[in-house]
Order: structure tokens, then sequence, then C-alpha cells
């Protein structure tokens, strides 16, 4: 179950809100806020899990909301205003729904939210390997799954994740860091073994060791010396 609150200066939107918040079983309603100030003391008073946010509000706009915390909840940003998109992605946010909208727009929103919301549960009890996340790609969603990927490259703030399934790389907004941190465990096997300050490989899928390379087939991906001793874990 999804605790949830609203964050809209609309009456009839938090309205149609609420309705549909109720005809979905993974979510529970527990506050409505006209506006981000409210919502902020809620966020200190209860467990928040998702938070439906518009931009456009009286006082702290819903960017100038998200960007203030240190801890976010899922966010799927509610609004009448495209040209916040991009910024929102940034953000991370989980979804970007423009109003008006459809139940089943809506419903689509709540599905991802709960994809990740499962993702982040299974990371945190340690209970089981995450065998796939999503990532935004141009203000969608996609669902990579884990055993699929070959290798990773960093390039600053965004990464190409390189699968086995396709030729063409996925481009999102994250850095290698990050990803390494996701998909790398200090409890299990090695499955993911960094090769270079910009390259993360799969180790089940190396199939060549060189001295300044490793290879997953033809691919050729490098090694620096700093990297080098990460290697004796599959040797």
């Amino acid at each position: 179950m999804m605790h949830c609150i609203i964050v809209d200066d609309e009456q009839l939107v938090l309205e149609l809100l609420e309705d549909n918040i109720r005809q979905i079983p993974f979510l529970q309603l527990i506050k409505t806020c006209k506006n981000a100030l409210e919502a902020i003391d809620v966020l200190q008073a209860e467990k928040v899990d998702l938070v439906f946010l518009d931009i456009q509000m009286p006082g702290l706009s819903g960017l100038q909301f998200l960007q203030s915390l240190n801890e976010s909840p899922l966010i799927i940003l509610v609004t009448a205003y495209e040209k916040y998109a991009l910024e929102g992605f940034n953000l991370h946010v989980v979804d970007y729904i423009l109003k008006p909208f459809s139940f089943e727009r809506f419903l689509k929103a709540a599905n991802r939210a709960n994809e990740l919301f499962k993702l982040k549960g299974l990371k945190a009890t340690g209970s089981a390997d995450v065998p796939y996340f999503f990532v935004n790609v141009e203000y969608t969603l996609v669902k990579i799954v884990v055993a699929d990927i070959e290798y990773i490259e960093g390039l600053k703030d965004y990464i190409k994740i390189h699968l086995s399934s396709s030729p063409k790389p996925v481009l999102t907004h994250m850095t290698i860091k990050a990803i390494e941190e996701k998909l790398t465990s200090p409890k299990g096997p090695v499955a993911f073994i960094r090769t270079h300050k910009s390259f993360l490989a799969a180790a089940s899928k190396i199939t060549s060791i060189k001295r300044d390379f490793v290879c997953i087939n033809e691919k050729e991906i490098p090694v620096s010396e700093f990297y080098r001793d990460n290697l004796k874990s599959l040797l």
C-alpha cells in the first residue's frame, strides 16, 4: 500500500484526484493540501510514499517545493503546463500528467509509481536481487532488465546503457556512480565491475580479459590502471 498526498490549489482537481485514488487498491490518500507549505508540514509528520503535485501554485511553486526536499518521496506532477516537463524529469519525477487527464492516464502513472515503490522496497530489505528498474528517457519511464545489460558508459551527468537485446543504447540522465550503487551489492557475488571511471561492465557477459580491455564478444571496454585491481574479483 502506498500512502499518498495531493498538493493542488484547484478544488475541482483535488476532488478528481481524490476520486481516482479511491479506485486504485494500492493507493491510500492520507491528506490533501492546497499549497506546498501545507505539504511540507505533512511530510514532516506522516509517512508519505507518493505525492501528486501541481506546479503553478501561490507562494512556493511545485518545482520549488520539490527542489527544497532533502529526501523526496515519489512524485507525479499534475499540471496544465507542458513547458515544465523537461525540468520535472530532470528532478527525477515518476510521471508528468497534463490537465485535463483521463482515468486511464492517471492509472498508467500510478502503476509506474507502484513499480518503483516495490523496487525501492526490495532494495531496502535486501530480500531479493533487483531483476529490473526504470529510467527516464525523453519523458518516458523505460524498463531495464538487469540481466540484459552488457555494460554502461558514463558521459558526465548521463549514462548509456548497452543491452544485449538492442543495438541502440539507452541514454538517461544519471551518473555512473549512481547506477553503480544501484547495481552492486556488498553481500552478493560480483555482478557488475568498474573497469574505468567511465565504464561499468556486467561480469557475466565478459568473454575475455586483456591488459587494457575486457571484451564482451566483439566489444572492447577499456580498463584503466586505477581500476585494474577490480578485475581480481573475477580471476
